[in-house]
């Protein structure tokens, strides 16, 4: 079964796909069967330039993926970023040559994670 807000990725070609309902069944893609991507909290080696961080501000936060900024790199980079606040979830899109920043107007931040193309999904 899955859950809300899983992300699966297919192996084959690279779709990703976030779930909005749950629901039984097997995701499939390319003939097989799509990948959960586990939330990371900490991984040795990684998570310093994985985990979300979060400085609250006077007028929200600003959220930076990594202690150490996270390389934005054509071969290595943080494909999105999504922040839930307030029972909305957003997502921040990224490029290669992008900051790993995004900046939110909300100071509760239920969760935020980032998914990189090279280590997957990130949870703070």
């Amino acid at each position: 079964m899955t859950a809300l807000n899983q992300v699966y990725k297919c192996e084959v070609c690279g779709n990703i796909i976030e779930m909005l309902h749950t629901g039984v069944g097997e995701l499939v893609c390319c003939g097989q069967t799509m990948k959960l991507q586990q939330e990371k909290h900490e991984e040795e080696g990684f998570t310093e330039k994985h985990r979300p961080v979060i400085e609250e501000l006077e007028d929200g936060a600003a959220i930076t993926i990594g202690a150490v900024e996270h390389p934005m790199t054509e071969e290595h980079y943080i494909e999105w970023v999504e922040v839930l606040e307030d029972n909305k979830l957003c997502r921040h899109k990224l490029k290669p040559g992008d900051k790993p920043t995004v900046r939110s107007w909300q100071k509760d931040h239920s969760y935020v994670r980032a998914y990189c193309n090279v280590h997957g999904l990130w949870k703070n």
